[in-house]
Protein backbone atom coordinates (compact mmCIF):
# COMPACT_ATOMS: atom_id res chain seq x y z
CA UNK A 1 0.00 0.00 0.00
CA UNK A 2 0.98 3.78 -0.38
CA UNK A 3 -0.18 5.38 2.43
CA UNK A 4 0.96 5.71 6.34
CA UNK A 5 -0.62 7.18 9.29
CA UNK A 6 2.81 9.41 10.08
CA UNK A 7 3.66 9.50 13.83
CA UNK A 8 3.70 13.03 15.34
CA UNK A 9 7.31 13.64 15.66
CA UNK A 10 7.03 13.04 11.27
CA UNK A 11 4.65 15.56 10.98
CA UNK A 12 5.48 18.50 13.05
CA UNK A 13 7.28 19.73 10.14
CA UNK A 14 4.69 20.27 7.74
CA UNK A 15 0.95 19.43 9.09
CA UNK A 16 -1.79 21.82 8.54
CA UNK A 17 0.52 24.22 6.21
CA UNK A 18 0.38 24.47 2.35
CA UNK A 19 3.70 26.17 0.82
CA UNK A 20 1.46 27.60 -2.13
CA UNK A 21 -0.76 29.82 0.26
CA UNK A 22 2.67 31.18 1.25
CA UNK A 23 4.94 32.10 -2.18
CA UNK A 24 6.35 28.00 -1.55
CA UNK A 25 8.44 29.03 1.91
CA UNK A 26 9.65 25.95 3.51
CA UNK A 27 8.55 27.20 6.80
CA UNK A 28 5.33 28.86 7.59
CA UNK A 29 6.07 32.64 7.86
CA UNK A 30 4.90 34.95 10.53
CA UNK A 31 1.60 36.70 9.52
CA UNK A 32 1.78 39.86 11.46
CA UNK A 33 -1.02 41.15 10.39
CA UNK A 34 -3.99 42.10 12.80
CA UNK A 35 -6.47 42.04 9.58
CA UNK A 36 -7.36 39.93 6.83
CA UNK A 37 -9.25 40.69 3.51
CA UNK A 38 -12.10 39.12 2.26
CA UNK A 39 -12.52 38.44 -1.49
CA UNK A 40 -16.25 39.41 -1.39
CA UNK A 41 -19.12 40.34 0.93
CA UNK A 42 -20.00 36.82 1.08
CA UNK A 43 -17.42 35.22 1.94
CA UNK A 44 -16.96 38.15 4.85
CA UNK A 45 -20.33 37.51 5.97
CA UNK A 46 -19.82 33.39 5.54
CA UNK A 47 -17.08 33.94 8.18
CA UNK A 48 -18.64 35.70 10.72
CA UNK A 49 -21.95 33.36 10.62
CA UNK A 50 -19.47 30.13 11.51
CA UNK A 51 -16.83 32.48 14.00
CA UNK A 52 -20.26 33.37 15.63
CA UNK A 53 -21.50 29.95 15.64
CA UNK A 54 -24.57 30.91 13.73
CA UNK A 55 -24.68 27.81 11.40
CA UNK A 56 -22.63 24.42 10.95
CA UNK A 57 -19.65 24.56 8.73
CA UNK A 58 -20.17 22.47 5.57
CA UNK A 59 -18.36 19.00 5.13
CA UNK A 60 -15.45 20.55 2.87
CA UNK A 61 -15.74 24.02 4.08
CA UNK A 62 -12.54 25.91 5.80
CA UNK A 63 -12.85 28.56 8.50
CA UNK A 64 -11.45 31.68 7.00
CA UNK A 65 -9.44 34.66 8.62
CA UNK A 66 -10.68 37.66 9.93
CA UNK A 67 -8.85 38.98 12.05
CA UNK A 68 -5.91 37.55 14.56
CA UNK A 69 -8.30 38.12 17.56
CA UNK A 70 -10.33 35.09 16.31
CA UNK A 71 -7.46 33.73 14.68
CA UNK A 72 -4.36 33.59 12.17
CA UNK A 73 -2.23 31.12 10.46
CA UNK A 74 0.41 30.62 12.94
CA UNK A 75 -1.92 30.23 15.24
CA UNK A 76 -4.22 27.42 13.59
CA UNK A 77 -1.29 25.51 12.31
CA UNK A 78 0.37 25.40 15.71
CA UNK A 79 -3.01 24.02 17.15
CA UNK A 80 -3.48 21.47 14.51
CA UNK A 81 -0.07 20.38 15.39
CA UNK A 82 -0.60 19.95 19.04
CA UNK A 83 -3.73 17.96 18.64
CA UNK A 84 -1.44 14.87 16.85
CA UNK A 85 0.51 14.40 20.50
CA UNK A 86 -3.01 13.98 22.82
CA UNK A 87 -4.89 12.71 19.83
CA UNK A 88 -7.68 15.64 20.43
CA UNK A 89 -10.08 16.47 17.88
CA UNK A 90 -9.14 20.26 18.67
CA UNK A 91 -6.69 22.90 20.12
CA UNK A 92 -6.67 26.56 21.74
CA UNK A 93 -3.37 28.34 22.35
CA UNK A 94 -3.21 30.99 24.60
CA UNK A 95 -0.24 33.85 25.73
CA UNK A 96 0.47 31.88 29.13
CA UNK A 97 -0.73 29.28 30.90
CA UNK A 98 -2.23 30.97 33.22
CA UNK A 99 -4.62 32.34 30.69
CA UNK A 100 -5.45 28.61 29.06
CA UNK A 101 -6.28 27.31 32.57
CA UNK A 102 -8.48 30.80 33.84
CA UNK A 103 -10.42 30.84 30.47
CA UNK A 104 -10.95 26.81 30.63
CA UNK A 105 -12.38 26.91 34.63
CA UNK A 106 -13.91 30.21 33.80
CA UNK A 107 -16.23 28.60 30.67
CA UNK A 108 -17.31 25.30 32.23
CA UNK A 109 -17.98 26.58 35.93
CA UNK A 110 -21.15 28.60 36.96
CA UNK A 111 -21.84 30.51 40.24
CA UNK A 112 -22.95 28.02 42.74
CA UNK A 113 -20.74 25.03 40.93
CA UNK A 114 -18.31 23.24 43.10
CA UNK A 115 -14.79 22.72 41.49
CA UNK A 116 -13.06 19.46 43.13
CA UNK A 117 -9.12 19.79 42.50
CA UNK A 118 -6.18 18.01 43.65
CA UNK A 119 -3.56 19.45 45.63
CA UNK A 120 -0.71 20.12 45.66
CA UNK A 121 -1.26 22.01 42.43
CA UNK A 122 1.26 24.88 40.46
CA UNK A 123 0.80 27.87 43.36
CA UNK A 124 -0.72 30.31 40.48
CA UNK A 125 -3.08 27.80 39.90
CA UNK A 126 -3.98 27.35 43.37
CA UNK A 127 -4.22 31.29 44.04
CA UNK A 128 -6.26 31.62 40.87
CA UNK A 129 -8.73 28.66 42.54
CA UNK A 130 -9.23 29.62 45.96
CA UNK A 131 -8.74 33.21 45.67
CA UNK A 132 -10.13 34.92 42.22
CA UNK A 133 -13.17 31.88 41.41
CA UNK A 134 -14.30 31.80 44.98
CA UNK A 135 -15.34 35.88 44.23
CA UNK A 136 -17.92 34.48 41.43
CA UNK A 137 -20.13 32.76 43.81
CA UNK A 138 -18.14 29.19 42.28
CA UNK A 139 -17.05 26.78 45.23
CA UNK A 140 -14.13 25.19 45.42
CA UNK A 141 -12.94 21.86 47.14
CA UNK A 142 -9.96 20.02 47.26
CA UNK A 143 -8.75 16.75 47.91
CA UNK A 144 -5.10 14.86 48.51
CA UNK A 145 -3.74 13.22 45.08
CA UNK A 146 -3.14 10.09 46.93
CA UNK A 147 -6.97 9.90 48.16
CA UNK A 148 -9.23 7.11 47.18
CA UNK A 149 -12.71 7.19 45.51
CA UNK A 150 -14.62 6.58 48.49
CA UNK A 151 -12.62 9.12 50.38
CA UNK A 152 -13.63 11.55 47.88
CA UNK A 153 -16.94 10.59 47.18
CA UNK A 154 -17.74 11.14 51.08
CA UNK A 155 -16.53 14.39 51.48
CA UNK A 156 -18.50 15.36 48.79
CA UNK A 157 -21.75 13.95 49.74
CA UNK A 158 -20.19 15.86 53.54
CA UNK A 159 -20.18 18.88 51.59
CA UNK A 160 -23.36 18.51 49.29
CA UNK A 161 -21.23 20.56 46.83
CA UNK A 162 -22.89 20.41 42.93
CA UNK A 163 -19.50 19.43 41.31
CA UNK A 164 -19.17 20.47 37.55
CA UNK A 165 -15.38 20.11 37.18
CA UNK A 166 -12.66 18.01 38.73
CA UNK A 167 -9.47 19.49 37.86
CA UNK A 168 -5.78 17.95 38.45
CA UNK A 169 -2.39 18.18 37.84
CA UNK A 170 -0.68 14.69 37.39
CA UNK A 171 2.22 14.25 38.55
CA UNK A 172 1.46 16.78 41.07
CA UNK A 173 3.54 19.80 41.47
CA UNK A 174 6.16 19.36 43.03
CA UNK A 175 6.06 16.24 44.87
CA UNK A 176 5.22 13.90 41.74
CA UNK A 177 2.86 12.20 43.43
CA UNK A 178 0.38 10.20 40.74
CA UNK A 179 -3.48 10.74 40.40
CA UNK A 180 -5.35 8.22 39.04
CA UNK A 181 -7.13 9.53 36.27
CA UNK A 182 -9.47 6.24 35.09
CA UNK A 183 -10.38 6.79 38.78
CA UNK A 184 -11.24 10.46 38.36
CA UNK A 185 -13.24 9.88 35.46
CA UNK A 186 -15.50 7.00 37.13
CA UNK A 187 -15.85 9.88 40.06
CA UNK A 188 -16.81 12.25 37.43
CA UNK A 189 -19.21 9.93 35.92
CA UNK A 190 -21.24 9.03 39.45
CA UNK A 191 -21.33 12.62 39.91
CA UNK A 192 -22.54 13.36 36.20
CA UNK A 193 -26.84 13.66 35.62
CA UNK A 194 -28.30 13.35 31.87
CA UNK A 195 -28.39 17.25 32.23
CA UNK A 196 -25.03 17.78 32.52
CA UNK A 197 -21.67 15.61 32.40
CA UNK A 198 -19.06 16.68 35.01
CA UNK A 199 -16.14 17.59 33.18
CA UNK A 200 -11.94 16.38 33.94
CA UNK A 201 -9.62 18.81 33.15
CA UNK A 202 -6.04 17.99 33.59
CA UNK A 203 -2.40 19.72 33.55
CA UNK A 204 -0.25 18.14 31.66
CA UNK A 205 2.94 20.13 31.58
CA UNK A 206 4.88 17.71 33.59
CA UNK A 207 4.79 15.10 31.39
CA UNK A 208 4.14 17.28 28.57
CA UNK A 209 2.16 16.04 25.26
CA UNK A 210 4.90 13.01 25.08
CA UNK A 211 4.89 10.76 28.13
CA UNK A 212 1.14 11.46 29.31
CA UNK A 213 -2.00 11.75 26.85
CA UNK A 214 -5.19 11.97 29.65
CA UNK A 215 -7.86 12.09 26.61
CA UNK A 216 -7.12 8.89 26.29
CA UNK A 217 -7.51 8.08 29.97
CA UNK A 218 -11.18 9.75 30.42
CA UNK A 219 -10.22 13.61 30.85
CA UNK A 220 -12.25 16.03 28.87
CA UNK A 221 -9.86 18.87 28.42
CA UNK A 222 -5.81 18.60 28.67
CA UNK A 223 -4.01 21.82 29.47
CA UNK A 224 -0.57 22.85 29.06
CA UNK A 225 1.74 25.69 30.21
CA UNK A 226 3.18 25.51 26.72
CA UNK A 227 6.13 27.48 28.24
CA UNK A 228 7.66 24.37 29.03
CA UNK A 229 8.37 21.47 26.99
CA UNK A 230 6.26 22.33 24.22
CA UNK A 231 8.18 25.56 23.93
CA UNK A 232 11.21 24.34 25.53
CA UNK A 233 13.99 26.90 25.23
CA UNK A 234 13.06 29.98 28.07
CA UNK A 235 12.11 32.24 25.50
CA UNK A 236 7.96 32.27 24.63
CA UNK A 237 5.05 32.78 27.41
CA UNK A 238 2.52 30.50 26.04
CA UNK A 239 -0.32 28.26 27.26
CA UNK A 240 -2.65 25.69 25.30
CA UNK A 241 -6.11 23.36 25.93
CA UNK A 242 -7.43 20.45 23.90
CA UNK A 243 -10.35 18.38 23.35
CA UNK A 244 -13.28 17.76 21.36
CA UNK A 245 -14.51 20.01 18.75
CA UNK A 246 -17.26 21.04 21.00
CA UNK A 247 -15.97 21.57 23.92
CA UNK A 248 -12.77 23.94 22.27
CA UNK A 249 -15.56 25.80 20.69
CA UNK A 250 -16.57 27.39 23.77
CA UNK A 251 -13.07 27.66 25.07
CA UNK A 252 -12.36 29.90 22.19
CA UNK A 253 -15.36 31.48 21.37
CA UNK A 254 -14.22 32.99 25.49
CA UNK A 255 -10.46 32.93 24.29
CA UNK A 256 -11.53 35.97 21.37
CA UNK A 257 -13.96 37.89 23.86
CA UNK A 258 -10.99 38.33 26.73
CA UNK A 259 -8.45 38.51 24.09
CA UNK A 260 -6.11 35.91 25.69
CA UNK A 261 -5.03 34.06 22.37
CA UNK A 262 -1.30 33.56 21.42
CA UNK A 263 0.21 36.06 18.73
CA UNK A 264 1.83 35.64 15.43
CA UNK A 265 5.25 35.64 17.14
CA UNK A 266 4.49 32.97 19.39
CA UNK A 267 2.67 30.75 17.44
CA UNK A 268 5.90 31.00 15.07
CA UNK A 269 8.31 29.90 18.05
CA UNK A 270 6.54 27.06 19.50
CA UNK A 271 6.02 25.28 15.45
CA UNK A 272 9.55 25.70 15.58
CA UNK A 273 10.19 23.84 19.04
CA UNK A 274 7.12 21.76 18.07
CA UNK A 275 9.96 19.78 15.73
CA UNK A 276 12.48 18.92 18.73
CA UNK A 277 10.25 18.27 21.04
CA UNK A 278 10.31 14.23 20.99
CA UNK A 279 14.62 14.38 21.10
CA UNK A 280 14.82 17.03 23.37
CA UNK A 281 12.15 15.05 25.64
CA UNK A 282 13.52 11.53 25.13
CA UNK A 283 17.29 13.38 26.22
CA UNK A 284 15.87 15.27 29.29
CA UNK A 285 14.07 12.08 30.71
CA UNK A 286 16.91 9.75 29.89
CA UNK A 287 19.49 12.47 31.80
CA UNK A 288 16.54 12.81 35.24
CA UNK A 289 17.02 8.95 35.22
CA UNK A 290 20.92 8.83 35.56
CA UNK A 291 20.30 11.74 37.80
CA UNK A 292 17.15 10.48 40.07
CA UNK A 293 19.59 6.78 40.56
CA UNK A 294 22.40 9.24 41.89
CA UNK A 295 20.43 11.25 43.90
CA UNK A 296 18.62 7.94 45.46
CA UNK A 297 22.55 6.79 46.65
CA UNK A 298 23.49 9.97 48.13
CA UNK A 299 23.95 10.05 51.72
CA UNK A 300 23.29 14.11 51.90
CA UNK A 301 19.49 13.34 50.42
CA UNK A 302 16.82 12.37 52.74
CA UNK A 303 14.25 11.35 49.89
CA UNK A 304 13.68 11.34 46.46
CA UNK A 305 10.58 11.48 43.93
CA UNK A 306 10.84 10.76 40.54
CA UNK A 307 8.58 8.45 38.37
CA UNK A 308 11.18 6.41 36.83
CA UNK A 309 12.32 4.94 40.62
CA UNK A 310 8.96 3.90 41.23
CA UNK A 311 9.34 -0.17 41.87
CA UNK A 312 6.10 -3.04 42.44
CA UNK A 313 7.10 -2.52 46.47
CA UNK A 314 5.58 1.01 46.15
CA UNK A 315 1.92 -0.10 45.26
CA UNK A 316 -0.64 1.95 44.09
CA UNK A 317 2.11 4.85 42.81
CA UNK A 318 3.76 2.23 40.23
CA UNK A 319 0.61 0.61 38.89
CA UNK A 320 -0.83 4.33 37.97
CA UNK A 321 3.16 4.58 36.08
CA UNK A 322 2.43 1.92 34.44
CA UNK A 323 -0.66 2.24 33.28
CA UNK A 324 -0.87 5.64 32.81
CA UNK A 325 2.28 7.15 31.75
CA UNK A 326 4.36 6.37 28.69
CA UNK A 327 7.97 7.74 30.57
CA UNK A 328 9.16 9.69 33.39
CA UNK A 329 9.52 12.80 32.61
CA UNK A 330 12.77 15.16 33.87
CA UNK A 331 11.07 16.56 36.93
CA UNK A 332 12.80 15.33 40.27
CA UNK A 333 11.72 16.21 43.53
CA UNK A 334 14.30 15.52 46.31
CA UNK A 335 14.93 16.32 49.98
CA UNK A 336 18.10 17.36 51.06
CA UNK A 337 19.26 16.32 54.51
CA UNK A 338 18.73 18.96 57.14
CA UNK A 339 16.26 22.24 56.26
CA UNK A 340 15.99 25.21 55.01
CA UNK A 341 19.67 26.27 55.44
CA UNK A 342 21.13 23.21 53.54
CA UNK A 343 18.74 23.75 50.88
CA UNK A 344 19.96 27.41 50.57
CA UNK A 345 23.85 26.21 50.61
CA UNK A 346 23.16 23.36 47.92
CA UNK A 347 21.01 25.81 45.32
CA UNK A 348 23.98 28.62 46.10
CA UNK A 349 26.77 26.58 46.02
CA UNK A 350 25.24 24.96 42.04
CA UNK A 351 27.49 25.91 39.13
CA UNK A 352 26.37 24.97 35.99
CA UNK A 353 22.09 24.72 37.21
CA UNK A 354 20.82 27.60 36.98
CA UNK A 355 18.32 28.65 39.89
CA UNK A 356 15.47 29.91 38.21
CA UNK A 357 11.30 28.95 38.29
CA UNK A 358 9.80 27.39 35.41
CA UNK A 359 10.75 24.03 34.10
CA UNK A 360 10.99 22.03 31.00
CA UNK A 361 13.36 24.20 29.09
CA UNK A 362 16.79 22.85 27.56
CA UNK A 363 18.69 24.32 30.71
CA UNK A 364 18.70 22.32 33.59
CA UNK A 365 16.38 24.97 36.59
CA UNK A 366 16.57 24.33 40.10
CA UNK A 367 14.26 25.92 42.96
CA UNK A 368 12.85 26.20 46.37
CA UNK A 369 9.14 25.41 45.97
CA UNK A 370 8.47 26.27 50.02
CA UNK A 371 9.66 29.77 48.87
CA UNK A 372 9.34 30.40 45.68
CA UNK A 373 6.55 28.94 43.40
CA UNK A 374 4.71 27.66 46.38
CA UNK A 375 5.39 30.73 48.72
CA UNK A 376 1.64 31.74 48.69
CA UNK A 377 0.12 28.23 49.65
CA UNK A 378 -0.76 28.37 53.75
CA UNK A 379 2.30 26.82 55.94
CA UNK A 380 -0.16 23.82 57.52
CA UNK A 381 -1.18 23.01 53.75
CA UNK A 382 2.39 22.76 52.67
CA UNK A 383 3.69 20.49 55.77
CA UNK A 384 0.46 18.11 54.89
CA UNK A 385 1.94 18.27 51.36
CA UNK A 386 5.28 17.39 52.32
CA UNK A 387 6.64 20.67 50.73
CA UNK A 388 9.12 21.45 53.52
CA UNK A 389 12.65 23.62 53.83
CA UNK A 390 14.54 20.48 52.44
CA UNK A 391 12.51 20.32 49.42
CA UNK A 392 14.31 21.17 46.02
CA UNK A 393 12.92 20.59 42.60
CA UNK A 394 15.08 19.99 39.36
CA UNK A 395 13.76 20.56 35.97
CA UNK A 396 16.56 18.28 34.19
CA UNK A 397 17.71 19.86 30.48
CA UNK A 398 19.70 18.47 27.50
CA UNK A 399 23.59 18.96 29.36
CA UNK A 400 25.80 16.00 29.63
CA UNK A 401 24.18 13.81 32.21
CA UNK A 402 27.87 13.09 33.51
CA UNK A 403 28.46 17.14 33.88
CA UNK A 404 24.76 17.62 35.63
CA UNK A 405 25.83 15.08 38.46
CA UNK A 406 29.05 16.51 39.32
CA UNK A 407 27.41 19.39 40.06
CA UNK A 408 24.71 18.12 42.07
CA UNK A 409 27.62 16.38 43.98
CA UNK A 410 29.77 19.00 44.73
CA UNK A 411 27.09 21.53 45.87
CA UNK A 412 25.87 18.59 47.94
CA UNK A 413 29.34 18.05 49.03
CA UNK A 414 28.89 21.81 50.69
CA UNK A 415 26.11 20.78 53.03
CA UNK A 416 28.29 18.09 53.97
CA UNK A 417 31.26 19.75 55.00
CA UNK A 418 29.14 22.51 56.85
CA UNK A 419 27.47 20.08 58.37
CA UNK A 420 30.40 18.37 59.92
CA UNK A 421 32.45 21.50 60.60
CA UNK A 422 29.18 22.32 62.46
CA UNK A 423 29.59 19.11 64.69
CA UNK A 424 33.18 19.70 65.12
CA UNK A 425 32.70 22.97 66.90
CA UNK A 426 30.08 21.54 69.17
CA UNK A 427 31.77 18.83 70.06
CA UNK A 428 35.19 21.00 71.43
CA UNK A 429 32.64 23.67 72.60
CA UNK A 430 31.33 20.74 75.02
CA UNK A 431 34.22 19.77 75.67
CA UNK A 432 35.59 23.20 77.11
CA UNK A 433 32.75 23.10 79.65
Amino acid sequence: MNTRAFRPESLMMSYGYKPELSEGAMKCPIFQTSTFVFRTAEEGKAFFELAYGLRERGEKEEIGLIYSRLNNPDLEILENRLTLWDGAEDCAVFESGMSAISTALFEFLEPGDTLLYSHPLYGGTAHFITEVLTKFGIKVQAFDAGEDEAAIMADIAATGGRVAMIYVETPANPTNVLIDLRRLRNIADRLSTPEKRVLVAVDNTYLGPLFQHPLHLGADLVLYSATKYIGGHSDVIAGACLGSRQLIARVKTLRTFLGNMAAPWTGWLLMRSLETLKPRMELQADNAQKIARYLATHPMVAAVSYPGLLEESDGEQYLIYKTQCVGPGAMISFDVQGGETEAFRFLNSLKLIKLAVSLGSTESLVQHPATMTHAGVPQEEKTAMGINGSLVRLSVGVENADDLIWDIGQALEQIREKTSAGQTTGSLAVAGV
